[in-house]
């Protein structure tokens, strides 16, 4: 919403809604049409092994960028939830993001992931949908109580700003999961196009409405202050923040291990003929994980990671391979609807991958990670005066409002 405008930024959201909805089901019927029961296999049968190849790169590129940015939500939030505790200050290493990732790592996200049914994950999936619910409690209502003591931002209103690619491609990272939609697919009870109609439509509405509710009530508490990692707006000695945090923690760990899941099985087709071992899975799953781990520790602006992600791994999974591949194998009549449709959203797609990458290395997304926000700090003038230079340096939109 900061970065495309309130008003365009939902009429966005909606539009990435309802291309995810009609582009997974055209997968699948894709994958009825050739034959096929995978995404790899949909895509070599239409386009050979050249598709097959940058069809697999990206399979593996969108889950393991999305699972570094799961490491550095873990390191964002688990930090400023372990400073809770008495004696836990910000030079304890228990405050220290690099030691949190490290020990989320080892003890949770590492044992998760060793599944290899991702059907056996079905129960964590659940269980991370129900922490969004809360967190979206949480999220409302700190909107009504604090969003009034922050001062919003000049033009927060605009209907529509410049840089509404960047924002395009980090709406269609929140959507996508056609990266493993045939695994999904084949998991239902009894998997038809009926079903997995329905399965898709469901899912991608509610999708929307908690993203939309998301967007509602964060931006509307700190409009263009809002940062790409949401919590990072909230105050470190907040209870509900800080309750919110470690939910939020507990629902990023809780997809890592799905995600996890796809990359490990991009691996197994490409070198393993599609079956690992016990001793493969052990050993190409903790080199992932490790892999993930390392870039992580590196890596802190959340903000970046999701734009660079939307851009160059979804918006290919979700615009442009799903509508080649059912334009290259239906044998419907050119002025068809259907294909009309796949025409009109494929062109898209390039459009939004080439500039939303320009404008994301043009115009990056300024971040101000680990640093409290100019309105939780005590309102004594010295602190206050540092605060609003620093605020102002960082958001010069901060500068008409001061004055």
């Amino acid at each position: 919403m900061k970065q495309a405008g309130f008003p365009f930024g939902m009429l966005l959201l909606i539009l990435v809604a309802y291309v995810t909805d009609y582009s997974i089901i055209l997968l699948i019927k894709g994958g009825n049409l050739s034959g096929t029961s995978t995404y790899q296999s949909l895509v070599n049968k239409a386009f050979g092994l050249t598709g097959y190849a940058i069809l697999s790169f990206l399979q593996f590129l969108y889950p393991f960028i999305a699972m570094v940015s799961y490491n550095i939500i873990s390191g964002d939030v688990f930090s400023k939830v372990l400073q809770r505790i008495p004696g836990v200050g910000p030079e304890n290493i228990l405050a220290e993001r690099h030691f949190v990732i490290l020990i989320v790592t080892l003890v949770l996200t590492l044992p998760l992931s060793m599944h290899r049914n991702i059907a056996n994950l079905g129960k964590v999936s659940l269980s991370s949908l129900l922490l969004t619910f809360a967190i979206l409690i949480m999220v409302i209502v700190k909107a009504a109580t604090l969003g009034q003591n922050i001062p919003a931002t000049e033009g927060a209103w605009d209907f529509i700003k410049p840089n509404a690619l960047q924002a395009m491609g980090v709406m269609v990272f929140a959507f996508v999961f056609h990266h493993n939609s045939f695994l999904i697919y084949g998991s239902l009870e009894e998997p038809t196009i009926h079903n997995w109609s329905c399965v898709s439509h469901v899912s991608v509405f509610l999708a929307l409405i908690i993203n939309m509710v998301f967007a509602a009530s964060g931006y509307g508490t700190f409009t263009g202050y809002t940062q790409g990692d949401l919590f990072e707006n909230y105050c470190k000695d907040d209870n509900w923040a800080t309750t919110g945090r470690c939910l939020f923690g507990l629902t990023v760990i809780l997809t890592y291990p799905i995600e996890c899941f796809v990359t490990r099985e991009v691996i197994g087709n490409l070198f393993f003929a599609g079956t690992l071992s016990t001793v493969c899975h052990v050993v190409v799953t903790i080199s992932i994980v490790a892999a993930v781990m390392a870039i992580s520790l590196f890596v802190d602006c959340l903000g970046i990671v999701l734009e660079l992600n939307g851009v160059l791994g979804a918006t290919p999974l979700v615009f442009i391979i799903p509508t080649a591949c059912y334009l290259k194998l239906s044998e419907e009549p050119w002025n068809n609807w259907n294909k009309l449709q796949s025409w009109l959203i494929l062109i898209i797609g390039v459009l939004v991958m080439m500039a939303g990458f320009v404008m994301c290395v043009i115009y990056p997304q300024p971040c101000s990670h680990g640093k409290e926000m100019f309105y939780c700090l005590p309102s004594n003038s010295s602190v206050y005066n540092v605060t609003v230079n620093e605020t102002i340096n960082q958001f010069p939109l901060f500068k008409t409002t001061i004055s």
